[in-house]
């Protein structure tokens, strides 16, 4: 599987859709993927949104708990790469980064409602 790196500085302003997940890898044992250091694969999803374009929502795996990370904050994703994968008649684009983390001093909308 080729991996493709991409630049996050062309793809606008990251904001987290849902907050980190472990990842299942047997959804009948309810077994949680591990990297090969026996980390837990969490993914978080995030809104992707380039100058005036519709937005996108991706998912991407992270070995480790990304902390800290809430709806609807802005986020720092670095090392992200692409991987395209082929299974049978089904196929895509799956996203991988080294590390998600909230950017300081941008704060997550405000979930009441209130001002």
């Amino acid at each position: 599987m080729q991996s493709i790196p991409v630049d996050t500085a062309r793809l606008g302003v990251l904001r987290c859709a849902i907050t980190p997940e472990a990842k299942i890898s047997n959804f009948e044992t309810q077994e949680v993927k591990k990297d090969r250091d026996g980390n837990t694969i969490y993914t978080v999803a995030v809104m992707v949104r380039q100058d005036g374009r519709r937005i996108s929502v991706i998912e991407i795996a992270v070995a480790g708990e990304p902390k800290g990370i809430e709806e609807g904050q802005i986020l720092k994703v670095t090392g992200l790469t692409a991987f395209a994968w082929a299974m049978g008649d089904r196929h895509g684009i799956s996203f991988r980064a080294d590390a998600i983390t909230p950017v300081h001093g941008a704060p997550a909308p405000n979930k009441s409602g209130g001002a």
